[in-house]
């Protein structure tokens, strides 16, 4: 093992130095994924009334166990906190992280770990309470703001402030519990995280009415699964997971008509669903891993709408995320 240094955060941590032993088969051999995630930001992942984890970030988890082990409940959730996130990944204690992490150039390059794919566009913003009046995040001048340690949002905060010629004091907290508890007990003016997940908090306030989320974004969040270097099978089996999500939803795909679509003579949705070719023997597993994410998970339009989107509570619009001709950047590569 080697020791690098996140940059700006401070923190040093452990990354591989050579390459582990197949993910793949150890998932096997243990007949389960085991997936890093939110312990609690509704929508992407957070306990339900019976205490499962629900949302768009634990159903990609689901997915990739359809894919390597052709069974989407063979999952075992693995809660982490913004701080030993990556350590839990390196140290292989989970074999994905697929908890609302921005990919970075930094985290991409220095931590040993590799992003498959971008699950969810999203952007920093900033909630005040409604109060204030705010309008606008050029008003924060000199406001105290709740944000969360380890996190590309407490940097964000440093170069959006000075370049505004702005002065805040910062408030920081170990965990989103801790940040949205510091904000509704007024310790800060404002809370600054990205915009999903300003959204879950702001349903989790006793009033959510006593706070607004603001119009701008001021960063570029793309949240995605990442993985360990060293190991690209296993790299290539999540990110084709979201690849063929994507591409299920393109051409069509969905829970209800996937059986009907075994017998399509059209050559993209044979390709996909196993019906022409075997694409799953270069990763290792079955021909038919598309036909079971999608027939057990969804596709992307589906995890998206009812975890976040317009069947959730949250009613997120798919914007960036919408597939990119149907007004997004959404993009998969074919599978052929």
């Amino acid at each position: 093992m080697k020791t690098v240094r996140w940059l700006g955060l401070g923190i040093s941590i452990l990354a591989p130095s050579v390459a582990m032993a197949s993910t793949l088969e150890t998932v096997q051999n243990r007949d389960s994924v085991r997936c890093g995630v939110n312990a609690a930001q509704p929508g992407f992942s957070a306990l339900d009334d019976d205490d499962q984890y629900r949302g768009l970030d634990t159903d990609i988890c689901r997915a990739i166990a359809a894919a390597a082990l052709g069974d989407a409940s063979k999952v075992d959730f693995v809660p982490l906190d913004s701080v030993e996130r990556f350590t839990a990944l390196q140290s292989g204690e989970v074999d994905v992280l697929s908890r609302t992490t921005t990919w970075t150039s930094n985290r991409d390059t220095s931590l040993g770990i590799n992003f498959t794919g971008v699950s969810y566009y999203d952007g920093q913003a900033f909630m005040v309470a409604s109060d204030l009046g705010v309008q606008s995040t050029k008003e924060l001048d000199g406001a105290a703001v709740c944000t969360q340690s380890g996190t590309t949002s407490e940097l964000n905060l440093s170069d959006y402030f000075r370049i505004h010629n702005m002065a805040y004091d910062a408030v920081v907290f170990d965990s989103p519990e801790q940040s949205i508890a510091g904000f509704e007990a007024g310790r800060c003016d404002v809370l600054s995280s990205d915009a999903s997940q300003l959204y879950a908090q702001r349903m989790q306030l006793a009033d959510p009415d006593r706070a607004v989320v603001l119009p701008e974004i001021i960063s570029k969040e793309p949240l995605g699964p990442a993985v360990r270097q060293g190991d690209d099978q296993w790299f290539n089996i999540v990110k084709w997971t979201l690849f063929a999500m994507l591409n299920a939803e393109e051409l069509g795909i969905s829970q209800e008509n996937v059986d009907e679509q075994l017998d399509s003579d059209n050559p993209d949705i044979m390709r996909l669903l196993g019906q022409d070719g075997d694409f799953g023997e270069a990763m290792g597993i079955e021909a038919d891993w598309a036909y079971q994410i999608v027939k057990q998970v969804g596709n992307y339009a589906e995890i998206y709408d009812r975890n976040v989107g317009s069947d959730s509570d949250f009613n997120i619009a798919r914007g960036l995320n919408g597939l990119w001709n149907n007004g997004g950047i959404q993009y998969a590569p074919p599978i052929r």
